[in-house]
């Protein structure tokens, strides 16, 4: 139940015919963690907060550095050497005391990824590397939750969501991310942010669609982007949509799967 304050708090989204009610209860009852407190992490976790999601867990091994702060917009100076999952947790507290957050100062392994992961609904990817990001994608395969995932280049950036666990209305299974990449580029041929630099307002762009990706994941309403990869292109602000589909071939959910655990 939501009670008088939230009613309040959420107005904008009860009203919504596709949202209500029924729905702001679904964001309250959900659990929903956030790999990566960084450049897409920051926007997305605000988002997530201020939408009144129950639960929202964050995995980061991270400190806040001041280069961060040119992108990572849940961070402010003062935090400058403080751990990012207790810079976004303070941050979310003072946007949402009714939310409720649980840290997790960890990286993403295999070790962890299938614990961290099976206590939650819905799993947001923010990570800033490919082993991670096919890490997480395995994981949920095998966990059986879904995924949004997403990617910023300098000037450029994809978004998609993953429900390999599941088929389609026409029965044909879900892609997975392995669909998507068969395989990832080849070590140092991707340059590192620090490295490339990146335009500050990018991530922030595509951690607010993965936020919005993820609502409606919650809630259920419109089309979502299984099986589609959005991608942004911030020299032209072009946007554009990729159909990809399930590949037999592939090693996690193909005929023949070579990929039987996280190990």
């Amino acid at each position: 139940m939501l009670n008088r304050d939230e009613l309040e708090r959420y107005a904008r989204h009860i009203v919504l015919r596709e949202v209500g009610g029924p729905g702001q209860a679904k964001l309250k009852a959900a659990r929903v963690l956030v790999i990566g407190a960084g450049g897409l992490g920051a926007p997305l976790l605000l988002y997530l907060a201020a939408a009144g999601v129950g639960t929202i867990g964050i995995v980061d091994d991270d400190i806040v550095s001041l280069s961060n702060l040119q992108r990572q917009v849940i961070h402010v100076t003062a935090d400058v050497g403080v751990r990012k999952v207790d810079s976004a947790e303070a941050a979310i507290e003072k946007l949402n005391p009714h939310v409720k957050v649980e840290t997790h100062m960890t990286r993403l392994d295999a070790s962890n990824a299938l614990d961290l992961i099976s206590d939650y609904d819905v799993i947001a990817d923010g990570s800033d590397n490919f082993a991670t990001r096919y890490l997480a994608s395995d994981a949920c395969y095998f966990a059986r939750k879904p995924l949004v995932t997403a990617a910023v280049g300098v000037f450029d950036g994809s978004l998609t969501t993953i429900r390999a666990h599941e088929s389609g209305a026409d029965g044909a299974r879900n892609p997975t991310y392995r669909c998507l990449f068969p395989e990832p580029p080849p070590a140092g041929s991707i340059p590192a942010c620090s490295e490339a630099g990146i335009l500050g307002a990018l991530p922030g762009i595509l951690g607010s669609m993965m936020a919005l990706e993820v609502m409606r994941e919650i809630v259920g309403f419109g089309e979502g982007l299984v099986g589609r990869l959005l991608m942004v292109d911030a020299r032209s602000m072009r946007f554009e949509t990729l159909s990809y589909a399930w590949d037999s071939d592939n090693p996690l959910s193909g005929i023949a799967p070579t990929i039987v655990d996280l190990c």
